[in-house]
């Protein structure tokens, strides 16, 4: 009971969601709660219909709602790769599921877009990104931002990273993060409640974006 009132009064200070969320897990957190990502999946969009529905919302030219997400997740031996994808393809029942792991892409199911990475190195993104700009012959003097950002993998900017237990972050997206806001939970991944991510939502609205300035 004290969990539910706590997570109405969490949800009623909710009124600007972020675009895009990025969670980061271990291998080992992806073992003990292989089925968390669909459940978080849910929480966002269960979340998209709620605060459409408010008055301010429903007004508003740009309803604030939860765009996309992504699932960053360390190698994986192949025994446990085969044990989670079954849980991990279960998203594509309520979701977009865009899925990579090793050289394979995946996307099935609709709506919204989750990205789940198995494996993913931001610095190996970014070396296949000069390696491609060399190849297709482009001067120096032509590369910029822009240029490069147009190879990459994931071509979006997360706009909080999220990571669960003690572990440290990776360096998954090493590019696109680097304005990202950041919220560690000391929680583990499989105990990592609706109330947590409510939590984290809250505290994210209460930033001050500076985007580096």
């Amino acid at each position: 009971m004290f969990y539910w009132l706590y997570e109405r009064m969490l949800l009623s200070q909710i009124q600007d969601l972020p675009r895009h969320i990025c969670f980061m897990i271990s291998s080992a957190d992806l073992a003990a709660e292989p089925g968390k990502c669909l459940e978080v999946t849910g929480w966002c969009t269960g979340l998209n219909t709620i605060l459409a529905h408010r008055p301010t919302q429903a007004a508003a030219q740009t309803p604030s709602a939860i765009q996309g997400l992504t699932f960053h997740i360390t190698q994986l031996s192949p025994d446990e790769l085969a044990h989670a994808l079954p849980e991990i393809k279960k998203i594509s029942s309520v979701a977009r599921l865009v899925l990579h792991h090793g050289t394979t892409r995946e996307i099935s199911g609709t709506g919204l877009e989750v990205v789940v990475a198995i494996g993913k190195s931001g610095r190996e993104e970014i070396t296949d990104c000069i390696r491609r700009l060399a190849e297709n012959g482009i001067p120096p003097s032509e590369i910029d931002e822009k240029t490069l950002e147009s190879c990459l993998t994931f071509r979006y900017d997360p706009d909080i990273v999220v990571k669960t237990g003690g572990d440290h972050l990776t360096d998954f997206l090493i590019w696109q993060s680097v304005y990202s806001e950041l919220f560690f939970s000391d929680i583990n991944w499989k105990y990592f409640r609706r109330v947590d991510f409510l939590r984290v939502l809250r505290d994210y609205q209460s930033r001050i974006r500076r985007f580096g300035k």
